[in-house]
């Protein structure tokens, strides 16, 4: 009988033989899968077509918070427009700048791709306010009840789905890069850390959640997580400029008209990834030319002023979804405490197997998690249509849901 799922002696030949001429060409600064460090040493069926990189590529896509990236806010929550990017569409952005970069340079495409795609699944629901906003409750929440502020970033807690709550087994490469991807400054060259352990590895999460600001300082391990770091910042800074046209927030008069990099979105990946390359050929780190830098530097503070700060952008967040986030915090940490099994907090988080898991004690399945941790990591999970929704199932405020406004497709 014929066997249709396994390789024989000669194929494996030829798979080993592919495998061993890529990983060849790759640079002497890149990361090669025997390298890769797990906290269980595991080999897949079908390792010889799945090296260790590629491996974390399909836990992160088939984890069960990956879709939810297509419901997850970018810069603009309200609004009925499909041309607007959501966080789903920015992960494959950054994927893809990131590969075009690694593959000049030599690196090790799997690992690039593996970070960009998990780097944002910390995000919660309407984007860096609503990270903002469960931050601010969770501080509020664990002063109280554990008698130190702990402080939530989307970035940290990205890294701690895949470390804790779903328990991934990730390689401490892609892990670092994830925590460590934070784009919101730039620098004119990004160099590797040292980091090559998961007791190091676990101390820097557990820093950053009692710091607001520990995670800003924090590099990732490889030349990869370098290139995804800068590449998040490549693929907003064009996008959302492109986004506040399309949702007609502005007109390009309030953008400066003349850059070295380019004032339009294709020009500024292309300009500036072509620069990176040109300068960390043969490198350790990623450079750019100091007036390329400065130019982005410019370019991303002035989107700060222009977009982020915008007022007729923020006014909803600050309104409704920030009273409705403290009010959701506050219901769903009575719920814990008051064990109403049949609140969403446990029908739909909680008790469920995948993500609930680390909140119980192996043996008895019953809670040992602190109620803040719970609720926190809940919210964040959430989409922004299900925040919505939680919170009218739970009428928590409906005058204040009364006013938010969605700008439809064909105002």
């Amino acid at each position: 009988m014929a066997d249709y799922f396994t390789f024989t002696a000669g194929e494996e030949k030829y798979l080993a033989e592919t495998n061993a001429a890529y990983e060849r060409i790759l640079s002497p600064y890149a990361s090669r899968g025997g390298e890769a460090v797990r906290v269980r040493p595991y080999r897949p069926r079908y390792d010889i077509i799945r090296p260790p990189y590629a491996y974390d590529v399909d836990r992160i896509i088939h984890c069960p918070l990956y879709n939810r990236y297509a419901d997850k806010t970018q810069v603009f929550s309200f609004y009925r427009n499909d041309d607007l990017t959501r966080r789903a569409l920015h992960v494959q952005f950054v994927s893809k700048i990131a590969r075009t970069i690694g593959r000049a340079l030599r690196l090790n495409l799997d690992l690039i791709d593996a970070i960009a795609l998990g780097h944002d699944m910390g995000h919660t629901p309407f984007g860096h306010k609503g990270e903002s906003f469960l931050s601010e409750n969770y501080q509020r929440g664990t002063t109280k009840r554990q008698g130190k502020a702990r402080y939530f970033n989307h970035n940290v807690h990205s890294a701690r789905i895949f470390r804790y709550i779903l328990d991934t087994n990730l390689t401490l490469q892609t892990l670092s890069g994830i925590l460590s991807h934070n784009g919101e400054k730039v620098y004119r060259e990004y160099a590797p850390s040292e980091l090559t352990d998961f007791r190091t590895f676990d101390g820097i999460l557990e820093a950053c959640y009692q710091s607001a600001d520990y995670h800003k300082q924090l590099r990732p391990n490889t030349l990869e997580g370098c290139v995804v770091r800068i590449s998040d910042m490549i693929a907003y800074a064009g996008k959302d400029r492109q986004d506040l046209y399309k949702a007609k927030l502005i007109t390009t008069e309030k953008f400066q008209e003349s850059r070295l990099i380019g004032v339009h979105n294709s020009d500024i990946i292309s300009n500036v990834v072509v620069n990176l390359i040109k300068n960390s050929i043969n490198s350790p780190s990623l450079n750019m030319d100091e007036e390329v830098f400065l130019d982005l530097k410019a370019l991303i503070d002035e989107n700060y002023e222009v977009i982020y700060k915008n007022d007729a952008l923020n006014e909803p967040y600050f309104t409704v979804i920030r009273p409705l986030m403290e009010l959701l915090y506050d219901k769903l940490i009575d719920d814990v405490e008051s064990r109403r099994y049949d609140s969403p907090v446990f029908q739909h988080y909680i008790n469920d197997r995948i993500q609930g898991h680390s909140y119980h004690d192996p043996e008895r399945w019953f809670i040992i998690a602190p109620p803040d941790e719970m609720v926190t990591d809940f919210i964040a999970s959430m989409t922004d249509d299900y925040f919505i929704d939680i919170c009218r199932e739970l009428h928590l405020n409906d005058s204040l849901l009364d006013k938010l406004r969605y700008h439809e497709y064909f105002e």
